[in-house]
Order: structure tokens, then C-alpha cells, then sequence
């Protein structure tokens, strides 16, 4: 006969897993869109950057830049959020 005690059926990682994914869920897929979104800022500043310094079409690509810029910089604020909330112990997370 198969067991049915619920704590036996998931081994310790398994467990571990799923208990993280209660506290935070879709963790990593919010994680891989701060990551495609951020490259694609990046790359897209990269091009505005480029055009600026060639100094064609001056007035659309500032404010494109700068907002490519302020993309990649929320990203990257939102990114290292995630990574503090992750490292905060139990005990001080609020529900």
C-alpha cells in the first residue's frame, strides 16, 4: 500500500520549493521580465546613444535615451527589490 502521510510524499527540497513559492509567488517570472525588459532598454539605449553622438535627429533621440535609460534604471531598482525582499528572514515579512 502507498502511504499516505503528506509529509513523506515531497522530499525536503521539494517542500522548501513549494513553501517559497507560497511566500512570493511567480518570483522568477517577474525575475525574467525585470531581465528582458532591462536588455531591452539597454540595447535600445545603446542605439539612441550612438545616434546622439553622431548628432542626427538630436531632438527625438535625446528623449528616447533618456528614457531607455530610465528603464534599464527601474529594472534594475525592482531587480535588487526582488533580491531584498528574497533575503529578508521570516520572521520580520508581514502578510
Amino acid at each position: 500500500m502507498v502511504d499516505q502521510n503528506p509529509k513523506n510524499r515531497l522530499n525536503p527540497e521539494q517542500y522548501a520549493s513549494l513553501k517559497a513559492e507560497i511566500v512570493a509567488p511567480y518570483r522568477g517570472l517577474r525575475q525574467f521580465f525585470y531581465i528582458a525588459f532591462g536588455a531591452s532598454g539597454f540595447l535600445g539605449a545603446f542605439v539612441f546613444f550612438f545616434q546622439v553622438l553622431a548628432g542626427r535627429d538630436v531632438d527625438s533621440a535625446l528623449p528616447s535615451l533618456a528614457l531607455q535609460v530610465a528603464i534599464v534604471a527601474l529594472m534594475v531598482f525592482l531587480w535588487r527589490w526582488e533580491q531584498r525582499q528574497q533575503q529578508r528572514p521570516e520572521s520580520v515579512k508581514k502578510p
